[in-house]
C-alpha cells in the first residue's frame, strides 16, 4: 500500500491511499448531529454480523468522534459519507467530508487540550485508541481514517 508523507505521532498516523477492502459499507450521512447514532450503529453491526475480532466499544467511539467534528467543523449541508472496511488483520473506518483542509491535530498534536474545555480531546482520543490513523484527501474534500487491530480470540471481553 502506498504511503505519502506525514508528521506522525509515535509512528503511527499516516497520510495514506485506501487499500482493497475483504468486506466494506459505504453509506451517506446527514450533515447533522443525527449523523452519529446512524454511524456508530452501522460500525457495531458491520463488526457483529462477520463477528469480526476488532474492538466494537472502540471502533463506535471512535466513529463518533470522526463523524461529530465532519459535522462540527465542515460548512453546508452536503453529506457526509462514513465507509468501513474489514479485514483480515482489523477495521479501517473513514469519514469523508466536503472540507479539503486536514483535521488540526489528527497527525501533529499541538500540545494538550485544555482542561477546562469542553471539546478538544476527539483528535486526541482517536491517535492513543487507534493502531493507526490519518487523512488524505479525496475529489470533494478529504478523508479522515483509523484503523483498529483485531484482537486475538483469547483476549476479547466474553458477553454478559
Amino acid at each position: 500500500m502506498p504511503i505519502t508523507g506525514t508528521c506522525a505521532m509515535n509512528g503511527l498516523a499516516l497520510h495514506e491511499r485506501p487499500s482493497d477492502p475483504a468486506a466494506s459499507w459505504r453509506i451517506a450521512l446527514p450533515h447533522s448531529a443525527a449523523a452519529v447514532p446512524v454511524a456508530r450503529a452501522l460500525v457495531r453491526t458491520a463488526l457483529a454480523e462477520l463477528k469480526h475480532g476488532a474492538d466494537s466499544d472502540t471502533a463506535e467511539l471512535l466513529t463518533a468522534e470522526l463523524v461529530a467534528n465532519a459535522v462540527e467543523h465542515t460548512a453546508g449541508d452536503s453529506p457526509i459519507e462514513l465507509v468501513v472496511e474489514l479485514q483480515p488483520t482489523g477495521c479501517r473506518v473513514e469519514v469523508h467530508d466536503p472540507d479539503p483542509l486536514p483535521p488540526g491535530d489528527l497527525t501533529c498534536p499541538r500540545g494538550e487540550p485544555d482542561p477546562w474545555q469542553e471539546h478538544g480531546r476527539g483528535l486526541l482520543l482517536i491517535r492513543a485508541l487507534s493502531s493507526s490513523c490519518g487523512h488524505r484527501p479525496t475529489e470533494q474534500g478529504k478523508a479522515v481514517w483509523f484503523r483498529l487491530a483485531a484482537v486475538p480470540p483469547q483476549r476479547r471481553p466474553h458477553p454478559a
